[in-house]
């Protein structure tokens, strides 16, 4: 038997890179799906890069045809698709909430919630973990450091995330489970 299938969407960050290490180091085969081509460069070796709007439900249900044929049946997807535009709320415009609404709350419903609902009798789980804010050079250039001082490396929650798709996590589907730091 084969090692277990884990899809990575939004593997093209820095929380879906350092996921994607992650599972592969644990032995998972992991297929890193993103809308970016560029983003997907730098993968540990034997990850399978995928390019997908994973947003989009029926880019979603092609590349999940596709890896089962190809691949293998998907044992694992992991959602870390996100976005976040720094600013304070009375300069914030309709079309940013709008942004981040669309990229972090959609896809964490749908591709989550959704799937676990049509994957779980497969025996499939399908979990996502939300953090408030991640410890990366774009945000430690961007936020003051006494902002930064509860940001989160992106290991520490692809450690969470190790865990939720580890048998010790078997009866765990259908979770988005915050992850906020110290």
């Amino acid at each position: 038997m084969g090692a277990q299938v884990a899809i990575v969407a939004g593997a093209g960050g820095a929380l879906g890179h350092a996921t994607t290490a992650t599972l592969a180091a644990g032995g998972l085969t992991v297929v890193a799906a993103d809308r970016s081509e560029h983003a997907l460069r730098d993968l540990p070796c034997g990850v399978r890069p995928e390019v997908a709007d994973t947003t989009d439900p029926t880019a979603v249900k092609e590349l999940i045809d596709r890896i089962a044929g190809e691949v293998g049946p998907p044992d694992v997807l992991v959602n870390t698709i996100g976005a976040f535009q720094p600013g304070d709320t009375l300069t914030s415009t309709p079309e940013a909430l709008r942004l981040m609404i669309d990229v972090n709350l959609g896809p964490a419903l749908w591709l989550t919630r959704i799937l676990d609902v049509e994957l779980r009798p497969q025996g499939i789980r399908v979990n996502a973990v939300a953090p408030q804010l991640l410890d990366t050079p774009t945000n430690r250039a961007t936020l003051p450091a006494g902002v930064m001082a509860h940001a989160v490396a992106p290991e520490a929650i692809a450690g969470v995330i190790a865990f939720l798709v580890s048998d010790a996590a078997t009866p765990v589907s259908g979770a988005v489970l915050p992850a906020y730091g110290a």
